[in-house]
């Protein structure tokens, strides 16, 4: 949800379409910089959520900019701060989850990028003792020397961090259909979360973002679509919405939104509706 007017206005446009979850930005996600918070911010912030008769989880998500895995030292660095930054962002408003792609090699080759990750949230984690808020690494499409197209990368970072207890993952129904793993029927939703499982573990899933797919199967074409209108389909949705297994996690929509929010009520109502 937009936090135009202030972060606390994304709790209202969360609760005008009935949902019990948002997710949101804490800074421009297109800039390296921001002001810091304000106390008059963060105050109204966590006052607005904790009097919210809906809303029981807010997931952070961080800027598109950054690259912990880049081989360049400048970015690298850059990136390591601004990161930071975000999770200090969301300590402060109270937010328990932020998302982070993974991020791109950029040629250094897929074990060179993990292992920058790696030595990134180490670094972080070493200068920000006793946090509360968990790094989620999301599920990628794969594309170009993106990392975190497969389960085997995300867990193989997580496997590497000396700290793994402070990371879990959000995966993204897109992108995992584009990068080859097939949720459409009940049978292939039970193979791919099953490989989930063995590979990562199914109770470090802390968050899912609910995008249908405009590409296929295989594609590592990124490309959202509304919930049910997409090569997923609603029967794909209905495999993950009857999964007991991720009851109390927060379900987030990534698609784009038309101004009065039409959209995202109808995908809520649709998902709801799935339920058995």
């Amino acid at each position: 949800m937009s936090v135009a007017g202030g972060l606390d206005k994304a709790i209202d446009r969360a609760e005008l379409v009935d949902s019990n979850a948002v997710q949101i930005f804490t800074k421009n996600q297109r800039q390296w910089n921001a002001k810091p918070l304000t106390d008059e911010q963060i105050s109204a912030f966590r006052e607005r959520v904790a009097h919210s008769e809906g809303i029981q989880c807010v997931v952070a998500h961080d800027s598109y900019l950054i690259n912990l895995a880049s081989p360049k030292d400048d970015l690298w660095e850059k990136s390591i701060a601004a990161f930071r930054d975000e999770l200090e962002r969301c300590e402060a408003l109270g937010i328990p989850y932020l998302v982070t792609h993974p991020g791109a090699h950029v040629g250094s080759g897929t074990e060179a990028g993990m292992a920058r990750v790696v030595e990134a949230l180490d670094c972080i984690h070493v200068e920000l003792p006793g946090y509360a808020v968990l790094t989620l690494l999301e599920t990628t499409a794969g594309q170009g020397t993106t990392l975190g197209g497969t389960f085997e990368e995300l867990g193989e970072i997580r496997g590497g961090l000396q700290q793994p207890e402070r990371t879990g993952v959000c995966l993204d129904t897109c992108h995992v259909f584009v990068a080859g793993y097939d949720i459409r029927t009940p049978e292939t939703y039970a193979a791919t979360m099953a490989q989930f499982d063995a590979t990562i573990g199914i109770q470090h899933l802390k968050a899912l973002h609910f995008n249908d797919a405009k590409a296929d199967l295989g594609s590592h074409l990124d490309r959202h679509d509304h919930i049910g209108a997409g090569l997923i389909g609603a029967d794909g949705f209905r495999n993950v919405m009857n999964d007991a297994r991720l009851a109390g996690r927060p379900a987030l929509l990534e698609t784009d939104k038309d101004e009065d929010l039409t959209e995202d009520r109808e995908a809520i109502i649709l998902l709801r509706s799935l339920v058995a």
